[in-house]
């Protein structure tokens, strides 16, 4: 049974010293990973507090909080947007409820953007720049996963191999995937502080512009095309090409196949869907994921432009090369 915002307010009080609470309400979707809530103190200051209701939620929560603590008043400056602080926790029924200092803005839906240069599209741009742009050294002293380029490149490997195992991996994309994979180029980059989690529900905004990130449970050294590749879900080249644009303008050109590499992210993305129906028998979610998967062999058959590798492209039929030529004078 769901807490009451009541409860969550009462145990906010007992976990943070002083706290005087005007008003609560219930937050987040009801039967979510979380019972939250959202606090008003008599100072006017808010507040969240949230209790796990599953151990998975309260692991996610555990490695948040992790981030949240490595990620120190001196790191914070470096970042154009704010992250919410860790303000006390209390024991509740064999797990815990921990208060948030709350952090102010609006989720605003990926299709929704604005584009531009003064727009949220180039804001979030800059804001995953900054993400990326932060030193190393603090990820490492708190004990995070700090990975090479060649670790990520093999974790890809892996996951593609599993997919691949289960015969239900198109070869089109077998043969795609394993080619992006072989491409030294691709690969030539160097690790960066990464969210690691991120997606359009990570961003909140006001006025046109990031004012917070949320969801740090996965903070680590890595791929930095990894926290993009859920901007080519856009399906809205002035979206893509606005935050792209924006981080290069903060990161420079040194990484110049990270929009490929994210690509081979989001795509691999649906492959882990895939692994995730198999390991938990869900037939509901492999039916999903393979209709997935056919969808996206469609996609790459007709997006003859977009290649996972450095500098090839996909050797097109005849037939293919006309059909592109046709688009092509229609689009003159």
């Amino acid at each position: 049974m769901a807490r009451s915002h009541l409860t969550l307010a009462a145990l906010a009080t007992s976990a943070v010293a002083g706290l005087d609470v005007a008003a609560a309400a219930s937050f987040g979707a009801p039967g979510g990973d979380f019972d939250s809530a959202i606090l008003t103190g008599r100072d006017g200051r808010h507040w969240i507090v949230r209790v796990p209701r599953s151990p998975k939620a309260e692991s996610e929560q555990s490695a948040d909080l992790v981030a949240l603590r490595a990620l120190s008043a001196g790191v914070r400056t470096r970042l154009p947007f704010a992250v919410s602080a860790f303000a006390g926790q209390a024991p509740v029924d064999g797990t815990r409820a921990i208060v948030y200092e709350f952090v102010y803005g609006t989720k605003v839906a990926l299709t929704s953007y604005p584009v531009g240069p003064d727009g949220i599209a180039a804001s979030v741009g800059r804001a995953i720049a900054a993400v990326h742009s932060l030193p190393t050294s603090f990820v490492a002293d708190a004990g995070l996963p700090v990975l090479t380029a060649g670790e990520c490149l093999r974790s890809c490997v892996s996951t593609m191999d599993r997919a691949a195992a289960t015969g239900l991996l198109p070869a089109a994309l077998i043969g795609r995937w394993e080619r992006a994979s072989e491409d030294p180029k691709l690969w030539q980059f160097q690790p960066t502080v990464i969210n690691g989690a991120l997606s359009a529900d990570s961003f909140l905004s006001a006025d046109d512009g990031v004012t917070g990130v949320l969801g740090w449970q996965d903070l680590r050294v890595g791929d930095p095309a990894s926290d993009l590749q859920w901007v080519l879900g856009a399906r809205n080249d002035g979206v893509v090409e606005s935050v792209f644009a924006a981080y290069a303008r903060v990161r420079g050109e040194g990484d110049r196949h990270v929009r490929q590499r994210a690509m081979f992210y989001a795509e691999l993305e649906v492959a882990k869907w895939l692994l995730h129906g198999t390991e938990t028998k869900s037939t509901e979610i492999v039916d999903d994921a393979v209709a997935m998967l056919t969808g996206l062999v469609d996609s790459i058959r007709n997006d003859v432009m977009n290649p996972i590798g450095a500098q090839t492209m996909p050797t097109m039929a005849v037939d293919e090369v006309e059909a592109f030529l046709a688009r092509s004078e229609r689009a003159v």
